[in-house]
């Protein structure tokens, strides 16, 4: 049951930078920087995919590996993602300090 909630975690990490990214382009003013709304509202909206992607690999390799009884498998997505949310809010704030 563990595996399935980590991967419900993903999930819904994931649909929350969905629609961050979608809220960020359709509803927030646009930032002094031309184009910098919809970078941020992409990187989110990319991350959001990444992840989901990344939870599916990492359950179907977690579930395999404990029916065979074997250790789990090392996981990047935890690293890559927490270094795609690095970025997303480095350029929020970097567009937010131009807007000021």
């Amino acid at each position: 049951m563990a595996n399935e909630r980590t991967f419900l975690a993903w999930v819904s990490t994931s649909l929350a930078l969905m629609a961050g990214g979608v809220a960020l382009h359709e509803f927030v003013e646009p930032f002094s920087v031309e184009g910098g709304r919809r970078a941020l509202a992409l990187v989110a909206i990319a991350t959001s995919a990444a992840s989901v992607v990344l939870a599916y690999r990492r359950w179907v390799a977690a579930q395999r590996a404990m029916r065979l009884h074997l250790a789990l498998p090392r996981h990047l997505g935890v690293p890559l993602v927490a270094a795609l949310i690095a970025v997303l809010a480095t350029g929020a704030a970097v567009l937010v300090l131009a807007s000021s």
